[in-house]
C-alpha cells in the first residue's frame, strides 16, 4: 500500500509539472523580459525523477522552501528542504569539484577566497545566462563583511568545475541545484539561506583548527550552526557591534521589533528561551568533548600550506595525480579505489585541481611549534524571556523578470593543467613536508595571500553546452514537463524578514 501511494503522489507531482511549465510559458508571452526564461533550457530543466521521489520519501513538496549548507573541509554542498512538518531536512548532499582559497572568510577582491558566513539568494540573483553553464551569486558582502570593510564582488556557486574564489560544481551537478532553487521561488520563497562554512563545526574540527588566527570568526558562525541543529529552521540573520546575531525578537517590554545596523551598538532584544536552551545544552556537549580532545593532544592542523583550495575526492580520484588540497580526502589506494566510481558530472578538460605553493614552501620555512588556543570570540548572544518568532510567506511575483536579469559571472577559469601520463595519485611533498607557522594571536580579519589579478572571461554563455543529463540518473524530460508543482506547502519563513540587516 506505502509504494502505490508513493507511485501516486510521484505521479502527480509529474502532472503537476506540466500545468505549472504551461502556465509559465503563457505567462511569459506577456512580457519579453520573461521569454529569455521560459525559452532558457539550461534554466528550466525538470527536478530530476530520483529526487521527486527522494522528496516523496522525506515528506517535502516539490515547491518547499531550501536551504543550502556549504563546507570547504569537506568539500560537500547540503541542499536542506522543509518537510510538511515545518522542519527542514537534508535531501541531498553534493561533492563539490573545486573551491579556491584557503579556510577562513573572504577578506578583498582579488584574494581568491571563497566566503565564508550566512547570505540570502533571490531571484535576482539566479544567473540562466551565465558563461559557466548555470550559476547563482553568494550575497557577499553581507552587511557584516561591509561593516570590517571587506571586498569583493561577484562569488558565485556555478558549474564548470572551475573557481577563483567561488564554489564551483559539474555542469550537471548545478543544473540540478538551480533547478531546486527555481521551485522553491515559485513555492512562495522570497530568498533561500546560504551557510558558507570552512567545515564541519563539530567539536573534532574546532580541536584541530583551535590555533587557526580565524577561530573567534568560526567560534561566531558556528552560533547560527548550531541554532539550525536544534531547531532544522531557518535561523534569522541580524547584524550589530560587527558581529552576527541569530534568532533574535523583541523584548517584553519593546513596543517594536528591534533595529539593526551592522556598525551600530546592539538594540535591545531576547531569543525565544526554547531556542536559547536548547542551544546552550548543545554548546555544553560540545564543549566538554572540545576539551576532552584538547587535553588527550589531538594534533592541530597546520596553516598556510600554500596550497590554493580543494576538491572533493570523488573528483580528485578521476585526475592524474590529483589531490584533495585543504578538502579531507584519503589518498593512495582509496583515491585509486574511488576511481572506479562514477562521477556525479562531466570533469572538464581545463580543471586545474589543488597544487601546493612550492616557491613559498622554499623560502618562508618555519618551525613547528606547540599550539596556542585562540581567545574565545566577542560576548555571547544576550539572552532573555522566550518570544514567538514571527513567519511570513507569499508567491513571489515577477520570478522570471528577476531571475533573466542577471549578469555573468566574473570567476576566471583556472589555466588548464599540463597532460599527464595516468599514474596513482601522490599527496603533494610541499604539503606533507612544510612545518607549521608560529602561532599569532587571534585577529578578526586575517592577513591574506596578495591578491592574483584575474583575467577577464572572455568566453560567452552561448558556447556552452545547451543541456547536461541529471547526475542523479532521471533522463531529460521532454520540454512539457519542464516546470513542476506539487500540493500546497507548509507557510515558509520568509527571508525577505528574517534576513533584515543585509536589506
Amino acid at each position: 500500500m506505502g509504494s502505490i501511494l508513493s507511485s501516486r503522489s510521484l505521479a502527480r507531482a509529474l502532472l503537476a509539472s506540466v500545468a505549472l511549465l504551461t502556465a509559465s510559458v503563457l505567462l511569459a508571452g506577456c512580457d519579453t523580459d520573461q521569454v529569455s526564461l521560459a525559452t532558457n533550457a539550461k534554466a528550466n530543466q525538470p527536478v530530476p525523477p530520483k529526487l521527486l521521489a527522494a522528496m516523496v520519501e522525506k515528506d517535502m513538496d516539490l515547491q518547499s522552501p531550501i536551504l543550502v549548507r556549504l563546507f570547504k573541509q569537506e568539500a560537500e554542498l547540503e541542499v536542506w528542504k522543509q518537510t510538511r512538518s515545518g522542519q527542514f531536512a537534508l535531501l541531498k548532499t553534493y561533492p563539490i569539484c573545486r573551491w579556491s582559497g584557503d579556510l577562513g572568510p573572504k577578506v578583498r577582491e582579488g584574494d581568491r577566497q571563497a566566503p565564508e558566513g550566512f547570505y540570502s539568494i533571490n531571484p535576482g540573483q539566479m544567473n540562466p545566462q551565465s558563461a559557466y553553464y548555470l550559476s547563482f551569486n553568494t550575497g557577499y558582502p553581507n552587511a557584516f563583511d561591509k561593516a570590517l570593510g571587506r571586498s569583493g564582488s561577484q562569488l558565485m556557486v556555478h558549474g564548470d568545475c572551475s573557481s577563483r574564489g567561488c564554489y564551483a560544481m559539474t555542469d550537471e551537478q548545478i543544473a540540478e541545484i538551480y533547478s531546486l532553487g527555481r521551485e522553491s521561488f515559485f513555492g512562495g520563497q522570497k530568498a533561500f539561506q546560504l551557510q558558507a562554512y570552512p567545515f564541519k563545526m563539530t567539536p573534532v574540527n574546532m580541536a584541530k583548527h583551535r590555533n587557526n588566527p580565524n577561530m573567534p570568526f568560526w567560534k561566531m558562525i558556528k552560533e547560527g550552526y548550531d541554532h539550525f541543529e536544534v531547531t532544522r529552521q531557518e535561523p534569522k540573520v541580524d547584524f550589530c557591534e560587527k558581529k552576527y546575531v541569530f534568532d533574535a525578537t523583541r523584548a517584553p517590554d519593546a513596543k517594536r521589533d528591534p533595529v539593526f545596523d551592522a556598525s551600530a551598538k546592539c538594540p535591545a532584544y531576547v531569543i525565544p528561551e526554547d531556542v536559547a536552551s536548547a542551544v546552550r545544552e548543545k554548546q555544553a556537549k560540545d564543549e566538554a568533548e572540545y576539551a576532552k580532545l584538547v587535553a588527550k593532544g589531538t594534533p592541530v592542523a597546520r596553516m598556510n600550506t600554500g596550497i590554493d583550495g580543494g576538491m572533493n575526492k570523488i573528483f580528485a580520484a578521476k585526475i592524474p595525480e590529483g589531490s584533495t588540497g585543504l578538502s579531507e580526502g584519503a589518498e593512495g589506494n582509496t583515491l585509486q579505489m574511488l576511481a572506479m566510481a562514477k562521477a556525479p558530472g562531466t570533469i572538464p578538460g581545463h580543471v586545474n585541481p589543488p597544487k601546493p605553493n612550492l616557491e613559498q614552501a622554499a623560502v618562508s620555512p618555519r618551525q613547528e611549534q606547540e599550539p596556542v588556543v585562540a581567545v574565545a570570540a566577542p560576548a555571547a548572544t544576550r539572552v532573555a524571556a522566550a518570544q514567538p518568532v514571527e513567519k511570513s510567506g507569499g508567491f513571489f511575483s515577477g520570478l522570471a523578470r528577476k531571475m533573466g536579469m542577471g549578469t555573468a559571472d566574473t570567476t576566471a577559469s583556472a589555466p588548464p593543467a599540463a597532460a599527464a601520463t595516468p599514474a596513482a595519485p601522490a599527496k603533494p611533498a610541499a604539503a606533507a613536508t612544510k612545518p607549521a607557522p608560529q602561532p599569532q594571536a587571534p585577529k578578526s580579519i586575517v592577513a591574506v595571500k596578495p591578491p592574483e589579478p584575474a583575467k577577464p572571461d572572455t568566453r560567452l554563455a552561448a558556447t556552452r553546452p545547451t543541456l547536461k543529463p541529471s547526475v542523479s540518473g532521471g533522463a531529460a524530460e521532454t520540454s512539457s514537463a519542464q516546470f513542476a508543482g506539487a500540493a500546497p506547502v507548509v507557510p515558509a519563513n520568509s527571508f525577505d524578514s528574517r534576513f533584515s540587516a543585509v536589506k
